[in-house]
């Protein structure tokens, strides 16, 4: 257990046998909390990071993804418009401008986390740190001290081993492109694949989406499943239970070939096929950490690895990869090491968007979770075109879900498929979270007309 857990409620005394107090690796969401909770208990903090501040979801995932998203959606407004009197005459769309602003936006972020280091006193190494022992750091040529090492590097997209996958770009590069392709196949059947998909279709591209499952998003509620992946057949080109056996590149772009004996041709392909915990070359071979098959260090309930002195947090332990519970989970071990006793974290009710087109989020257990988990439960369920659509004439489909617990009464699944369902998503797992009853559910009165109310109309179970 950490030496000074609870033993100092007014703050943490720094001492001198190391060089630092708190060594961090990674300057992500995890990394950079951690690194401001400790110092502002009076630890003496460093932190290396090699790339970027603000880790993935700042540079790479979710700020730009939903700044792209944003963009996507309004090619649709463009069109639903007309059912509502507006002549919005030729548009088009600049991808260089979009681009442009949107890596202006996040240069203005990569600042921002930077200065929070600065404010609170943190050392910061730009270079690459590796650990060289249960309290060393190697950082470039230098070697330095730590009572203790948090380790929140988080992950890397990972591409499967076929002949031409080298011709595959992943979401990091994507970001990144100078011209967006006129026709792009994505590979992937989750959360990035999807919210790609979505965009590049939303954007006007030729998109294609590949997918080795029957259904989209394994490991949603499988009524969310049934929708989605129906929403998706209508945008781009789906091509389920299949995968990409081959890519050959021609000067006129790529010729993909799949299981199935398909071939097609396409500008650039995708391959949003998950995400491995970085954990190579980071020397964890000098220590007592211990690594699962997929790469994640194993921690205990304290985020504590085998060796006592070091510590990891976010995508990189392979718990749930959200930027928020990263958060979370940085400040919890700061807080555990320098002085104070935090309350630890729960993994029940964290709610999760995918920001496709409809969105999707979700809090608590899908219906199969809930059958798995031997409950005795009702489901209410309302599929439904929204208000906005009847004069729109989009024909796109809208999902309210409840699964109860009919011993309790309380609201254990929440399900959602609609504009804006993150939106929506939060205030209900608030309510989860202290133990809303589907009886609450019924008394609160609605707000009309809204898509939301339907949380509150469904009397009826399935």
């Amino acid at each position: 257990m950490p030496a000074f857990r609870g033993s100092r409620p007014q703050g943490y005394s720094s001492l001198s046998e190391f060089d630092y107090d708190l060594f961090v690796i990674g300057a992500g969401s995890g990394g950079v909390r951690a690194s401001r909770i400790a110092a502002s208990l009076g630890a003496s903090v460093a932190i290396a990071e090699e790339r970027y501040f603000g880790g993935t979801c700042v540079n790479v995932g979710c700020v730009p993804k939903k700044l792209f998203s944003y963009a996507a959606h309004f090619k649709d407004s463009f069109e639903d418009s007309a059912g509502f009197g507006w002549e919005t005459g030729a548009i088009s769309f600049d991808w260089a401008k979009l681009k442009s602003n949107k890596d202006s936006e996040i240069n203005r972020l990569n600042e921002i986390y930077k200065s929070i280091l600065d404010n609170n006193g943190v050392t910061i190494y730009q270079d690459r740190a590796r650990v060289a022992g249960p309290h060393t750091i190697a950082v470039a040529d230098q070697q330095l001290s730590a009572r203790y090492i948090l380790i929140a590097v988080g992950g890397w997209p990972w591409t499967p081993d076929y002949p031409g996958c080298e011709h595959a770009v992943s979401s990091n590069e994507v970001f990144a492109l100078d011209a967006l392709p006129e026709s792009i196949a994505v590979v992937g059947g989750g959360y990035i694949a999807v919210e790609f998909a979505s965009i590049f279709a939303g954007l006007g591209r030729d998109t294609t989406l590949i997918y080795r499952g029957e259904k989209l998003l394994r490991g949603f509620d499988e009524d969310v499943r049934d929708l989605i992946t129906a929403e998706m057949g209508h945008k781009t080109e789906l091509k389920l239970q299949d995968d990409v056996s081959k890519i050959v590149k021609y000067d006129r772009g790529l010729e993909v070939s799949l299981n199935s004996g398909y071939e097609f041709e396409c500008d650039l392909l995708l391959a949003a096929t998950g995400r491995r915990p970085l954990t190579d070359d980071l020397g964890l071979e000098t220590v007592a950490v211990e690594l699962d098959d997929w790469g994640a260090i194993k921690v205990n309930a304290d985020y504590q690895t085998r060796e006592p002195s070091i510590y990891a947090v976010g995508d990189v332990i392979d718990r749930v990869a959200l930027t928020p519970v990263a958060l979370a989970e940085g400040q919890l071990v700061a807080r555990q090491l320098f002085g104070q006793n935090p309350q630890g974290l729960s993994y029940e009710n964290i709610p999760t968007a995918v920001f496709c087109h409809p969105n999707v989020a979700t809090c608590g257990l899908t219906e199969s979770e809930v059958q798995q988990r031997g409950f005795d439960y009702d489901v209410f369920l309302s599929t439904f075109k929204p208000l906005k659509h009847t004069l729109s004439g989009r024909e796109e489909r809208s999902l309210i879900k409840l699964i109860v617990d009919k011993a309790s009464d309380r609201v254990i699944g929440a399900h959602i498929v609609a504009d804006d369902a993150g939106e929506l998503m939060q205030g209900i797992a608030v309510a989860m979270n202290a133990g809303v009853t589907k009886s609450q559910f019924d008394n609160t009165i609605g707000i009309h007309p809204t898509l939301a109310e339907e949380f509150v109309t469904m009397r009826e179970a399935r």
